[in-house]
């Protein structure tokens, strides 16, 4: 009897399963539980990068070499952000949430999958226009500890600011968005009192333990590329994490719609993925 014939394709998908089981018991990031195109669209693009022709043939220096973990890690992680990106969110949050988190003396807010930490600034820029400096920690968190560095430093190129002004403008910023940056040639640097309550942290959602009693809790567009397992276990991570009455901002893709979640909270504003934890839980 002969060996059965393999397909490419299958064989792929193979390689990929035995490379991330890899990954995840030699450097402990897991992402397994990834959506299965999403993940094999951008594996695909980093082969494609790289001097290796087969998953196969690069699993061994992959596992061997952090070096080239990184390239690929980079290559997974998705970082595309922008400072108040979408405003009527952040409209939202600063009309309808911030006088709530004003009642308490001091904020704890986490900022799950913060990539370059954009949004963590913009978050930093409306709690201080809405008296709240030096009343918060804010903890920006991602898998990926060179974009993490990246977003410690706060130097974004010049040529987005314009866009980054107007969604600030949109979102009922109260100031002149150029008095948060200065501009150095073709660079801006945001300004070191936007940084100074900021904690850059690395932190994975799919393995790493939850924070404790946060106010607020913003994790937008990073469970879209999750499969359904990975989402939930993210949802208990973050309800562990947030205190009675806190707030937790999910991307306008993403919900909670299973009963199990419906029950615990509700949608504050409608249609911003904004929601509340209620005080009373079963």
């Amino acid at each position: 009897m002969g060996l059965p014939t393999v397909k490419s394709a299958e064989l792929e998908d193979v390689e990929i399963g035995l490379l991330l089981t890899g990954i995840q018991q030699i450097y402990g990031y897991d992402f397994r539980e990834y959506a299965a195109a999403s993940i094999k669209r951008r594996l695909a693009h980093w082969l494609a990068e790289s001097e290796f022709d087969t998953f196969s043939q690069a699993q061994s220096c992959l596992l061997r070499d952090p070096d080239t973990f990184l390239s690929l890690l980079q290559g997974i992680t998705i970082n595309v952000t922008e400072m108040f990106r979408d405003p009527a969110f952040f409209l939202a949050l600063r009309e309808q949430v911030v006088p709530f988190l004003k009642t308490y003396p001091f904020l704890k807010i986490w900022h799950a999958g913060c990539a370059t930490g954009e949004e963590a600034y913009s978050m930093a820029i409306l709690l201080n226009e809405e008296g709240l400096a030096g009343r918060y920690r804010l903890y920006a968190t991602d898998i990926d500890e060179e974009v993490l560095q990246k977003a410690a430093e706060g130097v974004l190129p010049i040529n987005v600011m314009q866009k980054f002004t107007q969604n600030y403008q949109k979102s009922g910023g109260t100031a002149s968005f150029a008095d948060y940056y200065t501009a150095r040639y073709d660079h801006a640097i945001l300004s070191a009192s936007l940084k100074k309550n900021i904690v850059f942290s690395q932190h994975n959602l799919a393995v790493d333990a939850a924070f404790g009693e946060m106010h607020l809790i913003l994790c937008r567009n990073v469970m879209i590329y999750f499969k359904p397992i990975l989402k939930e276990r993210c949802l208990s991570l973050f309800d562990h994490s947030l205190m009675p009455g806190g707030f937790l901002c999910l991307g306008l893709k993403e919900g909670m719609e299973r009963k199990k979640w419906s029950e615990r909270y509700e949608e504050m504003v409608p249609r911003t993925r904004i929601y509340r934890k209620c005080y009373a839980t079963a």
